[in-house]
């Protein structure tokens, strides 16, 4: 960069901090045309959208670090005599942006380690989302749930700090194993015969997710290399306890990340014609009964 400044000097007729700051410029607008004529090369000749959109990360990242360096060297000279206002003025810094820098720190964590990636469903201080974006500062996600049921897209696009994967816990439904173990659970009447109900309740269950057994299976295997995740029992169970109001049966089912809601209404169809066309099985509900030990009198009515 120097040879560059030296000829817009003797070119031009210019100052040294003229000529670094034309120098400057001329350095950014190529980058940026750079940068613009690469991304356009890479969106059209990658189709996959992963792929894409990790290449594209990568390259801004490249780009500015390439300016950053270059313009770092440009000026060092010109700042090496301020290095001791610079570094009174870094520690001020370091305090007033301590949130700033712990979202970068946050970041280079997230890009080495990996706790998440983009497309993965995280929980994170309280919001649910699938993660659309990763970026320097903070990462991107679409939020479910809130008020919307059953894990299901609200709309709203949340942007979450990177550095509170530091402070918070990190929950990652969709890492090394994408399945989830959910639990449906009503009850029936002391007087229902439970142990049809609890067939009923099996064959639903067994309906809905029969299928995903042999996909778990393959992909705890290969979550297992990772981490010591050991599932033995894959297949829909339904379990039997007592409440106050009947027999409760709670079936607990393996269902993938994103389908907890169609497998709910696929398992509560069945269940629902079953029961109904099954005179020995009634729903409870709460309900109040009272037992009167005296007969009742109304008024003007002779005791017994």
């Amino acid at each position: 960069m120097s040879v560059v400044v030296e000829w817009l000097q003797l070119t031009f007729e210019l100052s040294v901090n003229q000529a670094k700051v034309v120098a400057s410029v001329v350095l950014v607008v190529g980058l940026i045309l750079v940068r613009f004529i690469a991304a356009r090369i890479l969106a059209r000749g990658i189709e996959d959208t992963d792929v894409r959109y990790r290449s594209l990360k990568t390259l801004s990242y490249v780009v500015a670090t390439i300016a950053l360096l270059s313009l770092g060297g440009l000026w060092f000279g010109a700042l090496r005599n301020a290095a001791t206002i610079l570094g009174v003025a870094s520690a001020g810094l370091a305090i007033a942006l301590s949130d700033v820098l712990m979202n970068f720190v946050g970041w280079i964590y997230i890009t080495l380690r990996r706790p998440f990636h983009v497309d993965d469903r995280i929980e994170i201080d309280g919001v649910i989302g699938d993660i659309i974006d990763i970026r320097v500062f903070r990462t991107t996600v679409l939020e479910i749930g809130n008020w919307v049921d059953a894990d299901q897209s609200t709309g709203r696009i949340v942007h979450i700090p990177n550095g509170k994967v530091f402070t918070h816990h990190v929950y990652n439904a969709t890492e090394g194993f994408a399945y989830l173990w959910h639990e449906l659970s009503f009850h029936v009447t002391f007087e229902s015969d439970w142990r049809r109900a609890e067939q009923l309740f099996q064959q639903a269950l067994d309906e809905a997710g029969g299928h995903t057994r042999e996909d778990a299976a393959r992909r705890i295997q290969q979550a297992a290399k990772t981490y010591k995740i050991r599932f033995t029992h894959l297949t829909p169970t339904v379990y039997i306890s007592v409440r106050d109001r009947g027999v409760m049966l709670t079936g607990r089912i393996l269902v993938d990340t994103r389908r907890r809601r169609s497998v709910d209404q696929q398992v509560w169809r069945a269940l629902l014609d079953g029961i109904a066309a099954e005179p020995t099985v009634e729903i409870a509900y709460p309900t109040t009964r009272t037992h009167l030990r005296d007969p009742l009198r109304f008024e003007g009515e002779a005791a017994p």
